[in-house]
């Protein structure tokens, strides 16, 4: 899969990207991360992203120029690589505050895809004729407000990573709480007794270490909707 990130920042990835799952997944071309520093999609001396709202208003927006052209390239240099039927399976996705909740569900429907182009915006806003014109839809990642999409992008990419075949055990993926639309149980391992003075002792439950994978079981569902009852 390929993931086309759009930025002002393209830096801000190095770190996160370079490590753990994802950099294995890179390494086994399961999938392909490629940073697109916007800037480089101006025509300018000063490589301006941003400008003035019409009408008036706090901030600046973003303009559709750059965000178009930018997403141009990507889908022209993607045909390359992938065949008609496939360059049909990439989404270009805006990250706003106003836009579809991002859940479990959403990613493992865009695992199926070929592709995600991936807009990062920031300061006030995106001119609407983006959203109109070049994304297919505006993603949340939650009720809060971010100061710009990159960490979004991580999110997805993430999330999205994990369920591609290959990338990970299918055993990690089998029990997962969202995926069984249940909470996590409690978890516990080495030591069995852990003292932090000697007047403490915090002790790992004797119905996990009882070897009783049924009753084990039974516990791990009662404990799983006592967590869910306290949210």
């Amino acid at each position: 899969m390929i993931f086309d990130i759009i930025t002002i920042f393209p830096k801000i990835f190095n770190s996160y990207f370079s490590e753990s799952i994802i950099k294995r997944a890179h390494k086994k071309k399961l999938i392909k991360i490629n940073i697109h520093n916007l800037r480089d999609f101006t025509k300018d001396r000063h490589k301006t992203v941003d400008d003035r709202p019409y009408g008036g208003g706090a901030g600046m927006i973003m303009k559709v120029g750059p965000l178009y052209k930018a997403v141009k390239s990507i889908k022209s240099r993607n045909k390359k690589y992938l065949s008609a039927g496939r360059q049909e399976k990439i989404k270009v996705v805006l990250f706003s505050a106003k836009g579809k909740k991002f859940d479990q569900k959403m990613a493992q429907k865009f695992s199926k895809l070929d592709g995600l182009i991936l807009i990062c915006g920031r300061y006030e806003g995106v001119d609407e004729r983006v959203i109109k014109y070049v994304a297919d839809m505006e993603i949340s990642v939650g009720d809060y407000v971010l100061t710009g999409g990159e960490i979004p992008a991580m999110i997805i990419v993430d999330a999205i990573t994990r369920l591609i075949p290959g990338t990970i055990k299918k055993e990690s993926l089998k029990e997962e709480s969202f995926k069984t639309q249940n909470l996590e149980y409690p978890q516990y391992t080495r030591p069995e007794i852990f003292s932090p003075d000697k007047k403490i002792k915090w002790q790992v439950p004797k119905i996990l270490l009882s070897g009783n994978h049924k009753k084990i079981g039974e516990w791990r569902k009662k404990h799983s909707k006592m967590i869910a009852s306290r949210r």
